[in-house]
């Protein structure tokens, strides 16, 4: 729940180009460290004043590539400014000097993740929702060419409760009582998604990855 600069960093070792935040952004009081790094984004709808930044663009392989964060408002108990608003904002700023505009969502519910897809629907080359931990198996490219997935799914131990500890999760739902939340052991998976883009920079095919 949360980064600490050691997960940070090593991701970073791994080539990783950027990495987006969610609603555990401010669990590890570490990333006040590092929030401003440039490979480092969190949701562009927190309010304004909050250290950071919700979007940034990078360069690969001659490409101008725009990262946008957003956090859903729908059951996932985070005070924030509407993501469809402050996306269409950020979305008119900058969709002249990129080629591409990828979109991380990081919301609880289908229908808003869903909503926003549409919403965003040729205005990005994809847009993705995380945060369930659960892939869903609706990829598809919209009807004005935008790549869109409900959930990308986890990165985690493969025996547990959305990465949690099995016997700690079930004696909550069992008893209702507070239990500390701990994390699996085990074999891991890996869930991914991957966008191939074409010549117009239009999303051409969307492969879902479980490892």
């Amino acid at each position: 729940m949360g980064i600490t600069q050691n997960n940070f960093n090593d991701i970073l070792a791994l080539n990783v180009d950027v990495i987006t935040m969610g609603n555990h952004t401010w669990g590890k009081k570490d990333i006040f460290k590092f929030i401003d790094h440039p490979k480092l984004i969190r949701p562009a709808n927190y309010p304004k004043g909050v250290v950071g930044k919700g979007y940034n663009i990078y360069t690969c392989q001659n490409k101008k590539i725009a990262i946008i964060n957003l956090i859903g408002r729908v059951d996932i108990n985070i005070l924030s400014e509407n993501p469809f608003i402050i996306v269409k904002e950020i979305i008119e700023k900058i969709q002249k000097e990129v080629d591409m505009i990828f979109v991380d969502f990081h919301a609880e519910a289908t229908a808003e993740k869903i909503a926003m897809g549409y919403f965003l629907d040729g205005k990005v080359t994809a847009i993705f929702g995380t945060h369930t931990h659960v892939q869903t198996a609706d990829e598809k490219i919209l009807p004005k060419g935008t790549g869109y997935i409900t959930d990308i799914g986890m990165t985690g131990p493969k025996n547990s409760v959305i990465g949690m500890d099995i016997e700690a999760s079930l004696k909550r739902f069992e008893t209702t009582l507070p239990e500390r939340y701990k994390i699996a052991t085990g074999e891991a998976i890996l869930n991914a998604v991957v966008f191939e883009t074409d010549e117009k920079n239009r999303v051409k095919d969307i492969k879902r990855i479980i490892k």
